[in-house]
């Protein structure tokens, strides 16, 4: 219960904040937009960047530390933001409070595996990742609720959660080591571009449609980008204690499972934003009630998730994440062909919500399951840092390419046709989701998981 909810709360700040936006400029006056946006963005980039890197850690130095350690600073960073006098001050905790989310968030995966005996680890895995599945949907809708109160429960209401989680986690918690995998600093050097490469991906992605994609700054950002992978490339090849063991991508599994989870999140970040814009901005709803009319998707998804669970022992997780993403596929292609101008919420939005939410349902939880669970236990906390990373990245394009496709629109088909081609797009990127999950199929050989390399055999 620990793990899920600190899970949760992780994954509840990378969306919540959407509908305070407008309260919180009012609160900063002089502010613009685009100074708003980073109180979104740091958290996403910085989140994005500090995966792996802290999942590393935790793998080496103990997953208990490490998410009490993510714990005590998410939390911390969460009272600081709503005490914030200013946007700027605002914007720095939030960074803070990301890296304790990526501390948290794939120690919190580690503990669970290793409280977990081996035949109930599927199922466990699939608790946990609903838990994200279900913050990440209902960001928005429980967003909307606290900020009749005031924007600052946004990040207040993380306070008491986290207060509770760390003194239960610290008496209970088992403390882990892999003995597997030596009690040193995985490659310093290797962590920091990884970060710049994670970092300046996601910064370009979110900027690109304030710079123009056609601009030097974009292209300088995705020059960088390619760049430092590339470095990162090379000292993962040739340190003898890499950030991200080269094996780990050799599981079948594990490396469909990062393609799938990022082409699904793609589309999974782009209808959410989409939605909420759609009904503020062409409806005129209220915060609170664009929370509320969001809500029902999110209720289906831990019903389909334990849907998902039974149905396991009969369908194979490419089965059942291929139906999830081609269902949400159908919610945003019924968006696209049915929505009007004049809130017609039953008849044209509810349908498709309560449809992606069980593709959500269906999918998250499989992805991440299957990633993880053909993992030796001394790396579960890096790979699924790994994936964890791969759905922000795929959230941030999703995001971006939204925000593209309503500023090209825009002169030439009026309030309705803006978003058309955003949610055809959320349409491809599921459907490309799909047929990616027919990879996620292990290879039928004897040893499905990845072995520690005779070069970190010795480093220890």
């Amino acid at each position: 219960m620990v793990l899920c909810a600190s899970a949760f709360m992780a994954s509840l700040d990378v969306f919540i904040v959407n509908v305070a936006f407008d309260d919180i400029g009012r609160d900063f006056p002089g502010s613009s937009l685009a100074d708003l946006s980073w109180v979104l963005n740091a958290y996403a980039i910085v989140y994005a960047a500090l995966l792996v890197p802290l999942g590393s850690l935790a793998d080496r130095f103990g997953n208990k530390r490490a998410f009490l350690t993510g714990l005590a600073v998410f939390t911390t960073a969460s009272a600081a933001c709503a005490a914030s006098p200013n946007l700027w001050l605002l914007v720095t905790f939030r960074a803070l409070q990301a890296a304790g989310a990526a501390a948290l968030t794939p120690a919190s995966l580690g503990l669970l595996l290793a409280a977990t005996p081996t035949p109930q680890r599927a199922r466990a895995v699939r608790i946990w990742a609903a838990s994200g599945a279900l913050a990440a949907a209902a960001g928005p809708a429980l967003g909307g609720l606290l900020v009749e109160s005031s924007w600052q429960w946004v990040f207040l209401v993380n306070v008491p959660v986290g207060i509770l989680a760390l003194t239960t986690g610290t008496r209970y918690l088992p403390r882990t080591h892999h003995s597997a995998l030596p009690r040193k600093v995985p490659d310093v050097f290797g962590g920091l571009v990884l970060a710049v490469t994670i970092g300046t991906l996601s910064l370009t992605l979110v900027k690109g449609p304030d710079w123009g994609w056609a601009s030097s700054s974009t292209y300088l950002g995705f020059l960088v980008t390619a760049a430092s992978a590339g470095v990162f490339r090379y000292r993962t090849a040739s340190h003898p204690v890499p950030l991200v063991e080269p094996t780990l991508f050799r599981v079948r599994t594990f490396a469909w499972s990062n393609a799938t989870g990022l082409l699904f999140n793609v589309a999974f970040g782009a209808n959410i934003l989409a939605m909420i814009l759609w009904m503020q901005q062409t409806w005129g709803y209220s915060a609170v009630r664009t929370g509320l009319a969001v809500a029902p998707g999110p209720l289906m998804v831990p019903i389909s998730a334990a849907f998902a669970q039974y149905a396991a022992r009969q369908l194979s997780a490419r089965t059942m994440a291929a139906t999830g993403c081609m269902l949400f596929a159908l919610s945003s292609m019924l968006l696209a062909l049915n929505l009007s101008t004049h809130p017609h919420y039953a008849a044209e939005m509810l349908p498709s919500l309560l449809i992606s939410g069980v593709g959500v349902g269906l999918t998250l939880p499989t992805i991440l399951s299957s990633a993880t669970i053909a993992l030796p236990a001394p790396q579960t906390a890096t790979g699924s840092a790994v994936v964890s990373m791969s759905l922000q990245i795929g959230n941030s394009i999703g995001v971006a390419l939204l925000v593209a496709a309503l500023t090209q629109h825009t002169s030439s088909n009026g309030a309705g046709g803006n978003f058309v081609h955003g949610w055809w797009m959320v349409t491809s990127a599921a459907v490309l989701a799909a047929l990616s999950a027919w990879g996620m199929a292990p290879r039928e050989r004897s040893a499905t998981s990845p072995s520690l390399t005779s070069r970190e055999t010795h480093a220890g």
